[in-house]
């Protein structure tokens, strides 16, 4: 009898196959061989053939070298925190392609001597905001708060509203942010209501500035008021605008939201907000405002600790000067456009899934406009495939309302309908539905 086992190929054998080099060369040797080691085990107990060896490593292995997976959010979520907050324009995503090499980052090419760094992005965020005297970016809206009250407040105190003292996500807090900056917060008025002379009463000597935060996920409703950062100017301190979402300019979709332009038109000497939202750029923090304040913040030696890489500057920088990102483009999106998308693949899909268009209420998420509701559209499908949808090689992400998965467009990308198609067909053909 012939031992089975002397038809196992050899390791070596497996890894010169010009497919697992390919994969070796895209993945890395290590994590190859390990996959090689697998098959060939399952070789040895029967599971597999010799020439099946191959392709089960393939099989097996990652598309690529990073664990994190590419998803269709059809969530109705504009930004979800979840999924990464804003998706990249692929200007954007060139652009970091082209940063991830030797770049003149901080080199002056014409001279040979030490450059600015991130100059491109900065120009290019200090032109998207005419308002801004001055503008410096670091790796996030929450860090961009702490290196104000570390470069403005430490040892002094910050006048904030009681019912501004918010939460952030994952249970980081606004108030315990500000502390470890070594500022003191001192709080005015009730959590419904604050009026211009609880903010008079409470500056003295020892006030660095006011912080006017916007509340971002949550709203209070009836019997509330705050006092606007036009009426907050006219007292003897700076004023900072939180405004969270990176809002530059002021959207017709969004009236109540704060923009960046508005708050220093209203004389807010500093505006913080995050590049990830709104915006639709790479994950950031952005301070815009005085000169003075603004380069004081820059020379701070935790604004070293802050800094934004190369890679992610480039995809600013791309965000600002290239065509309108993926986030903005939603919000701009038609329904009437979005019904004609739908209708598409619901036809396509009729001969495997009673799929239907229906209405749906998308959302702006990320901690932007609560409470604001965008009209939308979406695909229905049968509650129970969520799961599998989740499962599949493209997960692809929806939202379970009144027995139905709803599968909504608005932040679908139209070149991502396809995946939509094919991704419920094959779950169909997996039920055995007709």
């Amino acid at each position: 009898m012939v031992d089975a086992r002397r038809s196992v190929p050899r390791t070596d054998a497996v890894l010169a196959d010009a497919r697992v080099q390919s994969a070796s060369t895209r993945l890395g040797r290590a994590r190859v061989k390990a996959g090689v080691s697998v098959a060939l085990e399952h070789c040895r107990n029967g599971r597999i053939e010799a020439a099946e060896v191959v392709d089960s490593v393939l099989d097996t292995l990652p598309e690529s070298a990073t664990s994190l997976r590419r998803v269709v959010n059809a969530t109705g979520v504009l930004v979800h925190t979840n999924l990464g907050r804003a998706p990249l324009s692929a200007a954007a995503v060139e652009a970091m392609g082209v940063a991830a090499g030797a770049t003149d980052v901080e080199l002056d090419l014409q001279t040979g001597r030490r450059g600015s760094r991130g100059r491109g992005a900065l120009d290019a965020l200090a032109a998207a905001v005419p308002q801004a005297q001055a503008v410096h970016v670091v790796n996030n809206g929450a860090a961009a708060l702490l290196l104000v009250a570390a470069g403005l407040a430490a040892g002094r105190t910050i006048v904030i509203a009681r019912g501004e003292l918010v939460e952030i996500g994952d249970g980081f807090r606004i108030p315990d942010l500000l502390e470890s900056a070594g500022a003191t917060l001192r709080e005015v008025g009730t959590t419904n209501r604050a009026h211009l002379d609880d903010y008079e009463r409470a500056i003295d000597d020892d006030t660095a500035l006011v912080l006017k935060v916007h509340p971002s996920n949550f709203m209070v409703c009836g019997f509330t008021s705050s006092v606007p950062v036009r009426a907050l100017s006219t007292l003897p301190v700076p004023v900072v605008a939180d405004i969270g979402s990176g809002l530059l300019r002021p959207h017709r979709r969004l009236p109540e939201e704060p923009s960046a332009d508005h708050a220093l038109r209203d004389g807010a000497a500093l505006v913080t907000a995050s590049g990830d939202k709104l915006l639709g750029g790479p994950q950031a923090g952005l301070l815009l405002g005085r000169a003075d304040l603004v380069q004081m913040l820059r020379r701070h030696p935790i604004a070293r600790a802050l800094r934004i890489s190369k890679v992610t500057l480039s995809a600013l920088e791309a965000t600002l000067t290239g065509p309108i990102p993926p986030v903005p483009a939603a919000l701009a999106a038609s329904v009437d456009d979005l019904r004609v998308r739908a209708e598409r693949i619901r036809a396509d899909l009729e001969e495997v899934v009673d799929a239907r268009v229906v209405d749906s209420i998308a959302a702006v998420g990320g901690g932007g406009a609560p409470g604001v509701t965008l009209p939308s559209v979406a695909v229905a499908l049968p509650h129970d495939w969520a799961a599998a949808l989740r499962a599949g090689p493209t997960p692809v992400l929806g939202h379970v309302e009144h027995g139905d998965l709803l599968l909504d467009l608005i932040a679908v990308d139209p070149a991502e309908d396809s995946t939509i198609v094919q991704a419920v067909r094959a779950i169909a053909t997996g039920h055995g539905v007709r």
